[in-house]
């Protein structure tokens, strides 16, 4: 008979049942009720967790040049692979994610979402940005091309506070559940410490933060290091995604105002491992971003799970809860993350994250223990999401 982890207490119950019915699960302890005519799958030895949740994916993106993607895929290939993404991330036990912009794709992670809400095609419950926002010449911006061919930014441009609330607004008329800003880059290290321009003032980070809670929505931002960090938790942004530089001040704000950090360490290790070159580069930020990660981690800020996954293939991110445990979390710690506060940053506290009756069946099957051995959740053989079996080990198909 399987386990079942109680996330929030770190309780693990042997044996652990749970039923569902409709997409709801309606009891959960070492024995419940089995009714009549219901389906019985018994797991074996494995511990049952909450669907994993990520944080921070971009499913429009895969393996190779990101800039010649965005160039040379048209946004019908770009979907058509977006698809097939959010297939590999639910299969890996993915039952929730935030896509952190479509890096050039518009609103097309509209048509995404609605797709798999309809039941078209099979996939994450999803929180949307659209295209992200940058200024003109930022990060995500056509800089290392020839001007004259007028390539477009991988991103929507705003370069005021009356540009950005005018940019909010569209995407939200197209679709958008929340705002993606760029807050930092380009990214150098100098002396042993993270250099990174900010992007946007305290002041308009702000006045997004407000349009966007007009509607529901929340700010997350692309932010590096300092004083762009500073100037995101000033304004009270939902999450600092990357999060490699943050000063005392920064991470006082951060605990005051229950803003997460999202480490993203699995696109880091990544490119270490791409070229020569590229681990060349990357490894003196690596470095310097696992000792400040140790750093946040003693100063108590709260975290989130989000790996950057696009850059490197859909279904595999679960090496960030590794990454996070290697580098200084406790297991529980980092599912705590993943799952808890993942649940309140994407919106739905008290409906995912948990095993609760009342919540949603989005339920996970991993061998052993994620407890004592957090590579764990690398192995997921059962997958249901919304009370629908979307994978089933082999033995029992």
């Amino acid at each position: 008979m399987p386990r079942l982890l109680e996330v929030e207490s770190g309780r693990v119950l042997a044996p652990g049942e749970i039923l569902v019915e409709g997409d709801r699960i309606s009891a959960v302890g070492p024995s419940v009720p089995h009714q009549a005519g219901a389906q019985i799958i018994d797991l074996g030895d494995t511990t049952l967790l909450p669907g994993l949740i990520d944080a921070h994916v971009h499913l429009f993106l895969h393996p190779g040049a990101e800039d010649l993607q965005t160039v040379e895929e048209s946004v019908p290939q770009r979907t058509v692979l977006a698809i097939l993404a959010a297939r590999d991330d639910l299969m890996a036990g993915f039952t929730a994610e935030r896509d952190m912009g479509t890096e050039g794709a518009g609103s097309a992670d509209t048509a995404v979402r609605d797709a798999i809400n309809k039941g078209l095609i099979p996939g994450p419950r999803l929180r949307i940005s659209g295209n992200a926002i940058d200024i003109l010449g930022g990060h995500e911006d056509a800089n290392r091309f020839n001007p004259e061919q007028h390539v477009l930014s991988n991103a929507t441009y705003a370069n005021s506070a009356d540009e950005i609330v005018a940019a909010i607004r569209q995407q939200h008329k197209e679709g958008s559940d929340f705002v993606k800003i760029y807050e930092t880059g380009p990214d150098v290290m100098q002396g042993g410490a993270l250099r990174t321009p900010y992007q946007y003032t305290a002041a308009q980070l702000s006045a997004a933060v407000e349009e966007a809670a007009r509607f529901g929505g929340v700010v997350a931002v692309h932010a590096m290091g300092e004083p762009g960090t500073l100037y995101a938790a000033q304004a009270g942004v939902a999450s600092i995604d990357h999060a490699t530089q943050l000063s005392d001040e920064t991470m006082r704000i951060m605990k005051s105002k229950n803003i997460p950090a999202v480490p993203t360490f699995a696109i880091f290790e990544y490119f270490m491992h791409e070229s020569a070159a590229r681990a060349a580069r990357e490894g003196p930020f690596l470095e310097y971003k696992i000792k400040e990660f140790k750093r946040q981690v003693a100063a108590g800020i709260p975290f989130a799970v989000g790996s950057d996954v696009g850059p490197f293939p859909h279904g595999t991110q679960a090496r960030e809860l590794e990454l996070m445990v290697k580098y200084g979390m406790k297991p529980l710690a980092v599912l705590q993350a993943d799952m808890l506060n993942g649940a309140r940053l994407l919106g739905w506290s008290g409906q995912i994250g948990q095993l609760k009756p009342g919540f949603y069946a989005d339920i996970v099957a991993v061998p052993g223990s994620p407890l004592e051995d957090i590579t764990a959740v690398e192995h997921v053989s059962f997958v249901m999401k919304g009370g629908i079996i979307e994978r089933m080990p082999q033995a029992l198909r």
